[in-house]
């Protein structure tokens, strides 16, 4: 299956902590992002229970899925279909709460603790060398 994930967050809505990034040319500190994206989605809430699932800039797209008390965020290409993107950040979801169920148990808000994620998910994840051939050759 093509990778259809360019750049991933994942973010402890209660806290606002960002837990985990994996962001190819980062514009901006992702701790910044996260405080975004915490505003945007209480705001949504107010409008709608369920909050923002997704929106778009320029030639990005987010998709927002809340798990418990985590926002994943994915962006990706807008012609890529928005349930292809949101079935692997579902994926990635179900791998991070397999993988560190123990650890958030009694989590203490080190986020040192979730640095080898992205080897586990290398296979939902454009890699550089992707982008490259994408810009180049399609």
């Amino acid at each position: 299956m093509p990778k259809v994930i360019e750049d991933l967050w994942i973010m402890n809505n209660e806290s606002g902590i960002m837990v985990f990034t994996r962001v190819f040319d980062e514009k901006l500190d992702s701790q910044l992002f996260g405080g975004f994206m915490s505003a945007i989605n209480s705001f949504s809430e107010e409008l709608n229970k369920e909050g923002l699932s997704s929106f778009e800039l320029s030639k990005k797209r987010f998709i927002i899925l809340k798990e418990g008390e985590f926002l994943f965020i994915a962006s990706s290409n807008p012609k890529v279909k928005e349930k292809k993107v949101l079935s692997e950040l579902k994926k990635i979801a179900n791998k991070f709460f397999d993988t560190y169920k123990p650890v958030l148990k009694d989590w203490d808000n080190d986020v040192s603790v979730f640095t080898d994620f992205k080897d586990m998910i290398e296979d939902s994840l454009h890699e550089v060398l992707d982008k490259f051939k994408q810009a180049f050759w399609e």
